[in-house]
C-alpha cells in the first residue's frame, strides 16, 4: 500500500481531495437528518410511550414560560401576553396555541403556554425555530423563557471545541518535530480522514437513524486518533531516515512498521466500538458503526494519504529532520527512565496501581440519567424556563411520571397516588391514564426511587395492571438495560482484543496484562467523570452522568488503550524477536516509542479536553472521561506500569505453549 501510494502519490492525493469535496458537496445538497432514538423495546416506560403514541397527535411542541412580578401577577399584563401569543400564532408551523392563563402559579405570578407545531422537532426548519423563539421573546414587562425540544435544537450552539484543539495538537507536533510542514501533515491526513466520514454520516443520516451528537462526537475522536495515527508513522518515518535510509526506503519501512501497528491498533477500536452491538440498545447503533467508520477513514489515510504526502514533501522534510536531528536525543531520557523502573519495579507499579485504583472507586457511585434543562448553562432560555416552572409549579413539574392501567380503576390510581410519599401532585385521569407530579426534581436520585417504589410496592397492591412511564422511568429503565447487559458486552470486547494481541504477540500474558490495566484506565476515567459531573467538582452542575456515555467511553478508551499498548509492546516485541533480552526488549521499546506515545497522548488530551469548552454536558462529559483515561494511560500505565510488570515477567512474557501456538494463525506487526 505505501509503495502503490509512494508511486502514484499524484492519483492518492487527488482521490482523496475528490472523496472529500464530493461528499461534502453532497451533503450540503441533501441536508442531514439526523434523529435521537431513546427507545428501549420491552421496558415499562417504552409500552407506556408506546401506547401513548397510538393517541397523541403528533408534532413537536414547546413551551412559552411567563413570569410578571407585579402586584397583579400575570394577570395584570393580560394585553402584553395575549400581544405575544398573537404573533406566535401567525408563525409558520404553529398549529395550536394554549391559554397561560389557565395554568397559573397559586400566586399568580408565573404561567406558561403549550405550542404545538404541524411537525416533528427534526423536520421544521431550522431558521422557522430561531423566528419563533425570537418573537415569543418581544415579552416587554414580562419575562420570558422558552422550553422544548425544539428549543433546544437553537439553543445548543456548538462551542470552540474542535478548532481549540487541533490548534492545540498542531502546536505541539511544531514543538515536536520544529517544523511547521512536518507538524502539518497529521494534522492534514486527520481533516481529510474525518471531513469525509463527516459527509458520509449526514447523506447516510437519510436511511438510518444517526444521533444528532454524533457528529462532534465522530470529530472529537476522529481529530484525536487521526492525528495520532499520522504521528506515529511520521515518527517511524523519522526515525528510518536518520537511521540512513532514502526516503523511499524509509516510507516503506514506516509503513510495514509502524503502518501495520496502526492497521491493527485501529481494528481493536472499531472491534471495541461494534462491541456496542451487543448491548441492543438502538440508539448507540448509529453512533458506534459512525465512529467505529471515523476510524476506519483515519486508518485508511494514514497508510494511503500519508505516504502520498510524504513523497511530494519528502526533499523539505528530510532536510528538516536532518538538521534539527542532533539537537535533541529524547531516546536517551526514556532508556534511563525504563533503567530506573526496571531496577526496582516494584515500587512504580504500586504507585500507578494505587492512583488507578483510587480513582477508579467513586466510579462505584455513578448514577445514570438522561439530560434535562436543570443542567443546561446557568442564562440559557431553557434553564431558566426550567427554573421558573420549578418555581411556580415546584421541582418535579418537569418530569411528570405517566402511570397508564391497562385494567383497573383510574380514579383509585390518582386518590393512591396523590396520597404516596414523594408525590406532590396527582392531575385527575386523562382516560386510562394518570399524570403524578414528583416532590423532588427529575433529575434527583429521589425520583428515581420513586419510580422502582411505584412498580414495587404501591401500584402492584391495587387491583389491576398498571405501567409507569415518562422521562425518569425512561432514565431508570435505560440504566438498568445497560446493567444487565453490560457483562456480555464487557466479555465481547475485552475477549476479542486479548485474542488479537495473543495472536500477534504469541503470549498469553501480555493481552492478560493489557486487558486488566485498560479496564482500570476505564474505571480511573469514569471515577473522576462521577466525581466532577455526579458529585459537582470544580464548580460543574452535579447530576446523573448520562446513561449512554460511560458504555461509550468504555468502547473508545479500551480501543485507545489497545493503541499504546500496540504501539509500546510491538517495538519490545520487535527487540526480543532480535536479541531474545527481555530485558533490553523493554529498555530499548520505551525508548523508542517513549516519547511519540506521551506527545500523542498529549494531543489526544488537549483535542478531547477541549471538548469541555463545549456547552452540551454530554459532550464535556464525553471529553473529560477520554481525556483523564488518554492522560492515566499514556503517563502512568505505559511509562511507569507496563516497564515494570514486563521487567517482573521477564522472559515469561513472550510465552505461548506449543499446542495453542500451533494452532492459532500468524499475524506479525514486523515484517
Amino acid at each position: 500500500m505505501a509503495g502503490w501510494a509512494q508511486r502514484h502519490r499524484w492519483l492518492a492525493v487527488a482521490l482523496w481531495a475528490l472523496v472529500l469535496i464530493g461528499v461534502t458537496v453532497t451533503s450540503r445538497l441533501t441536508g442531514s437528518a439526523f434523529h435521537d432514538d431513546n427507545s428501549l423495546p420491552g421496558t415499562e416506560s417504552q409500552q407506556v410511550a408506546d401506547l401513548l403514541d397510538h393517541t397523541a397527535q403528533s408534532g413537536a411542541s414547546a413551551q412559552i414560560v411567563l413570569k410578571a412580578d407585579g402586584v397583579t401577577g400575570l394577570a395584570g399584563e393580560r394585553a402584553a401576553v395575549e400581544n405575544i401569543l398573537r404573533n406566535v400564532r401567525l408563525q409558520p408551523h404553529v398549529r395550536l396555541v394554549t391559554n397561560p392563563f389557565e395554568a397559573l402559579s397559586s400566586d399568580g405570578r408565573i404561567g406558561y403556554a403549550t405550542i404545538t407545531f404541524d411537525a416533528a422537532s427534526t423536520e421544521l426548519p431550522y431558521d422557522d425555530i430561531v423566528k419563533f423563539a425570537d418573537t415569543a421573546k418581544q415579552g416587554g414587562p414580562v419575562e420570558v423563557a422558552l422550553a422544548g425540544d425544539p428549543i433546544e435544537r437553537i439553543s445548543g450552539g456548538g462551542g470552540p471545541a474542535e478548532g481549540v484543539g487541533l490548534l492545540a495538537a498542531l502546536v505541539i507536533l511544531v514543538f515536536l518535530f520544529r517544523s511547521l510542514l512536518a507538524a502539518g501533515l497529521p494534522v492534514l491526513t486527520a481533516v481529510f480522514a474525518v471531513g469525509s466520514t463527516l459527509g458520509v454520516i449526514t447523506v447516510v443520516s437519510h436511511f438510518v437513524d444517526i444521533a444528532s451528537y454524533t457528529s462532534p462526537l465522530m470529530m472529537l475522536v476522529g481529530f484525536g486518533v487521526g492525528v495520532d495515527y499520522a504521528l506515529l508513522i511520521f515518527s517511524r518515518y523519522r526515525t528510518e531516515i536518520l537511521a540512513g535510509h532514502d526516503r523511499d526506503t524509509a516510507t516503506r519501512r514506516a509503513l510495514d512498521t509502524a503502518g501495520r501497528s496502526v492497521l491493527f491498533a485501529g481494528t481493536t477500536v472499531i472491534i471495541a466500538l461494534l462491541g456496542l452491538l451487543a448491548l441492543g440498545l438502538g440508539g448507540l447503533r448509529g453512533v458506534a458503526l459512525s465512529v467505529a467508520l471515523t476510524v476506519l477513514m483515519t486508518m485508511l489515510a494514514s497508510v494511503t494519504l500519508l505516504p502520498a504526502l510524504l513523497s511530494l514533501f519528502g526533499e523539505r522534510l528530510e532536510r528538516g529532520i536532518r538538521r534539527h536531528a542532533a539537537k535533541r536525543d529524547h531516546a536517551r531520557l526514556w532508556r534511563r527512565l525504563a533503567e530506573g523502573v526496571q531496577r526496582r519495579p516494584a515500587a512504580p507499579l504500586a504507585i500507578g496501581l494505587l492512583l488507578l485504583i483510587g480513582l477508579s472507586i467513586p466510579a462505584a457511585g455513578m448514577r445514570l440519567g438522561f439530560a434535562d434543562a436543570s443542567t443546561d448553562p446557568a442564562g440559557s432560555t431553557t434553564r431558566k424556563a426550567y427554573d421558573l416552572l420549578a418555581e411556580g409549579f415546584g421541582p418535579g413539574f418537569t418530569g411528570p411520571l405517566v402511570v397508564l392501567g391497562v385494567d383497573g380503576d383510574p380514579v383509585a390510581v390518582q386518590q393512591t397516588l396523590a396520597s404516596t410519599p414523594g408525590i406532590a401532585r396527582a392531575l385527575p385521569p386523562m382516560g386510562r391514564t394518570v399524570l403524578a407530579f414528583p416532590a423532588t426534581s427529575p433529575q434527583d436520585e429521589a425520583t428515581a426511587e420513586l419510580v422502582t417504589r411505584l412498580r414495587t410496592d404501591v401500584l402492584p397492591n391495587l387491583p389491576g395492571h398498571y405501567l409507569v412511564g415518562g422521562s425518569v422511568a425512561a432514565a431508570t429503565d435505560f440504566a438498568g438495560a445497560v446493567a444487565d447487559r453490560l457483562p456480555l458486552f464487557v466479555l465481547v470486547v475485552v475477549g476479542l482484543s486479548a485474542l488479537l494481541l495473543m495472536v500477534v504477540f504469541r503470549s498469553i500474558l501480555v493481552p492478560l496484562k493489557a486487558a486488566v490495566l485498560n479496564l482500570l484506565s476505564i474505571g480511573a476515567s469514569l471515577g473522576v467523570m462521577t466525581l466532577v459531573f455526579g458529585d459537582g467538582w470544580f464548580g460543574a452542575q452535579p447530576g446523573p452522568i448520562e446513561a449512554f456515555v460511560p458504555v461509550m467511553i468504555f468502547a473508545i478508551v479500551f480501543g485507545l488503550s489497545m493503541d499504546y499498548e500496540v504501539f509500546l509492546v510491538s517495538r519490545m516485541h520487535e527487540e526480543w524477536r532480535r536479541t531474545g533480552d527481555a530485558r533490553l526488549a523493554v529498555r530499548e521499546g520505551l525508548a523508542a516509542t517513549g516519547g511519540v506515545i506521551t506527545a500523542a497522548g498529549a494531543i489526544m488530551v488537549l483535542v478531547f479536553g477541549a471538548f469541555l469548552l463545549d456547552p452540551s454536558r454530554m459532550l464535556a462529559q464525553f471529553g473529560l472521561g477520554l481525556a483523564v483515561a488518554v492522560l492515566l494511560d499514556a503517563l502512568v500505565i505505559r511509562c511507569l506500569v507496563v516497564p515494570a510488570v514486563m521487567r517482573l515477567l521477564g522472559a515469561r512474557a513472550w510465552w505461548l505453549p506449543r499446542w495453542l501456538d500451533r494452532r492459532l494463525p500468524h499475524l506479525a506487526l514486523e515484517p
